[in-house]
C-alpha cells in the first residue's frame, strides 16, 4: 500500500498512504488548511475595503460629472460676470473627475487581487507527500510529486468530521460568489469610464475591450474571468450572463442622474454576494477546525 510501484487492485489506483504516514500527515495537513482559511478570510476583508473605497471614489466621480454637466446652465450671481469661470470651472472638474477615475481603477485592482487571493488559498489545501515513498524521513508539500497521491489523506477528515474536498468545496463557493461580484463591478466601471471620457468618441464596447489598468486581463485571465477566443473579459463559466446581449447594447452616452445612482446603488448592493452564507461558511470551518480565522 505504501510502494510508488504497487499495481492497482480492481481498478482503484494504489494510495501512498499508511497508517504511519497518516498520522503525520494529518498535523501538517491541519496547519495548512489553517494558512489557507486565513488567506481567504484575509482576501474577502481586503476586498470589503476595496470595494468602499471604490463606491465612493464612484460617488465622487459621478458628482462631478454632474457638477460639470449643469455648469453651462447654472447661476453664478455675481461670480458670473467673470470672464469665463464656467469653463475654468469645468476644466478642473475634469482634472478632478480624472483623479477620481484613477482612484476608482486602483479600487477595483486591488478587488481582482482580492479574488486572486482567495484562489490561490481554495487551491493550495491538500497536502501532498515529499520525496521518495517510503523513505525514513516523511515531508509535505502544496504539489503532487506522487501520480496516486491526490493530497487528501485519502479522504479521511483532516479535523473532526470533514474532508480536504468538502473544505475546498466551501472555498470555492465563496471565490465565485465575488468572481461574479467583479464581472458586474466591471460592467458598472465600463459605464463610469463613459461618463468621464465621452471626448475618446468611443463605444461601450471598444471600452469593454480595453484593459482598466496595465495587466489587468493576464489578471482576470488567472481568476478565469477572461475569454480566450474573444479577448475581452468573460463572466464565470457557471455564470448564465447574456455577453452577447450586453456587448450589443449602447450604453447611453448622457446619462441622468437616476441611472448614475442606480449605478451606485449596484455597486453598493453586492447582490452576487450573501455574506449570510459566507458567515455561514466561515463559522462552519471555524468550528471544524477549533480556531478563530478573523
Amino acid at each position: 500500500m505504501n510502494g510508488e510501484g504497487q499495481e492497482e487492485v480492481g481498478g482503484k489506483s494504489p494510495s501512498p498512504y499508511n497508517p504511519s504516514v497518516i498520522r503525520l500527515w494529518r498535523p501538517a495537513a491541519q496547519r495548512n488548511l489553517r494558512n489557507q482559511w486565513s488567506r481567504i478570510v484575509a482576501g474577502q476583508q481586503k476586498w470589503v475595503s476595496a470595494s468602499a473605497d471604490g463606491r465612493s471614489h464612484a460617488s465622487s466621480l459621478v458628482n462631478l460629472y454632474l457638477s460639470r454637466k449643469y455648469m453651462p446652465a447654472m447661476d453664478l450671481g455675481v461670480l458670473g460676470e467673470m470672464t469665463k469661470i464656467k469653463d475654468k470651472a469645468c476644466a478642473k472638474l475634469a482634472r478632478q473627475e480624472e483623479l477620481c477615475w484613477i482612484k476608482l481603477s486602483a479600487s477595483y485592482r486591488n478587488m481582482v487581487a482580492a479574488i486572486s487571493l482567495m484562489l490561490d488559498a481554495s487551491r493550495s489545501m491538500r497536502c501532498f507527500l515529499k520525496g521518495p515513498a517510503g523513505t525514513p524521513i516523511v515531508q509535505f508539500s502544496f504539489q503532487q510529486e506522487h501520480g496516486h497521491d491526490t493530497g487528501d489523506g485519502d479522504g479521511i477528515p483532516v479535523f473532526s468530521f470533514l474532508a480536504i474536498s468538502f473544505l475546498e468545496a466551501l472555498a470555492q463557493e465563496i471565490v465565485q460568489m465575488f468572481r461574479s461580484e467583479l464581472f458586474l463591478k466591471r460592467l458598472l466601471l465600463v459605464e463610469f469610464c463613459s461618463i468621464s471620457f465621452q471626448a475618446a468618441n468611443a463605444t461601450r464596447d471598444d471600452k469593454w475591450s480595453k484593459e482598466i489598468y496595465e495587466g489587468e486581463f493576464d489578471d482576470l485571465n488567472k481568476i478565469g474571468l477572461f475569454s480566450g477566443e474573444s479577448c475581452v473579459p468573460a463572466p464565470p463559466s457557471t455564470d448564465k450572463w447574456k455577453l452577447d446581449k450586453l456587448m450589443a447594447e449602447k450604453s447611453d452616452t448622457d446619462p441622468k442622474r437616476e441611472v448614475l445612482q442606480v449605478y451606485l446603488t449596484a455597486w453598493l448592493a453586492e447582490v452576487n454576494i450573501s455574506s449570510c452564507r459566507i458567515d455561514e461558511i466561515i463559522s462552519m470551518v471555524e468550528e471544524e477546525m477549533k480556531v478563530r480565522l478573523a
